[in-house]
């Protein structure tokens, strides 16, 4: 790697079914150059696309490692356009050596999605390995590979400080999304395995419900024989993937996805609603009683990892 990269580097890798021999053979290639990897594996373009945004995203404030992203579907484009649904995030789609230059040139591209179905490994190898070399705002295609002058620098850092404001205080006619809108009246069911829940599934194939949990409820730790998304639309939570160790503290927007048969626990600090997909039919194994979960939660909440 160049010079230029003194902070150290992690790259979150994930990729769907098109793009998977691809991914595979780039993080072999990200580890033969003593790149930190971590392979997020194989699901559906949105759900990976949308994992690794949102890892690249909570790392951007981290001034130890330089966390980027590498993503790999058909295309290139699916993947890259759910990963920049997350603040922070700049994925863009790179088919040549010259767009991976210019893109970390010009838009300090952080997350890098390549076509599993266009590119071949040699030619994938020659994208990665300009992408992790060209420094933001460094001589590129664009520049005519002549140094920017000062004015466009000037631009190009201040861009970056204002492309997460836009939109951000504007307001259209719909001010709650169409799955909000579609369950204000549909009856919740109480979950009765699970003190505190309510469900209310929307759709059976891919299955899709709304679920409400109310303050101070606990999931036990548990699995599922499917792997499921969610988006927070009320409140806030907590969940502990025990088996991949990390804890993810969710709210009003937030998006999460749980592989198949990770063994996870939830705390809810308020009133909680939130819309879940998976594919399969519902079911839930538990790994441990409610009360053995409201100690582990109570042990660590006191230690002050609130």
């Amino acid at each position: 790697m160049a010079d230029s990269v003194t902070t150290p580097l992690k790259v979150i890798a994930g990729a769907d079914s098109f793009g998977a021999d691809l991914k595979d053979a780039m993080v072999a290639h990200l580890r033969s150059l003593n790149i930190e990897v971590e392979d997020l594996g194989i699901t559906s373009y949105y759900n990976i696309g949308a994992e690794v945004g949102r890892r690249v995203s909570s790392a951007t404030t981290s001034p130890s490692v330089e966390t980027r992203g590498l993503l790999a579907c058909g295309t290139g484009v699916g993947v890259g356009v759910f990963a920049n649904k997350f603040p922070g995030v700049i994925a863009t789609t790179c088919l040549t050596t010259d767009e991976a230059r210019n893109n970390r040139s010009i838009n300090n591209c952080n997350v890098l999605a390549l076509s599993g179905m266009s590119t071949p490994v040699e030619k994938a190898k020659e994208i990665v390995d300009t992408w992790l070399n060209t420094p933001f705002k460094s001589p590129c295609p664009a520049s005519k590979s002549e140094p920017w002058p000062e004015d466009m620098a000037k631009f190009f850092d201040e861009s970056i400080n204002e492309m997460p404001k836009i939109g951000a205080s504007e307001k259209t006619e719909a001010e709650t999304c169409a799955v909000c809108c579609l369950v204000k009246k549909r009856e919740l069911n109480p979950i009765d395995i699970i003190p505190g829940g309510s469900m209310k599934i929307l759709r059976e194939t891919p299955t899709s419900a709304i679920v409400r949990f109310k303050a101070g409820s606990v999931e036990p730790a548990h699995h599922h024989t499917f792997g499921h998304c969610l988006v927070v639309m009320e409140g806030k939570k907590s969940v502990w993937n025990l088996s991949k160790e990390e804890r993810y503290d969710l709210g009003v927007g937030d998006y999460l996805f749980t592989p198949a048969g990770d063994v996870h626990r939830v705390k809810y600090y308020e009133d909680t609603e939130f819309f879940i997909k998976w594919d399969g039919k519902w079911d839930m194994f538990f790994d441990e009683d409610l009360e053995t979960a409201k100690a582990a939660i109570d042990k660590e909440l006191a230690n002050g990892s609130a």
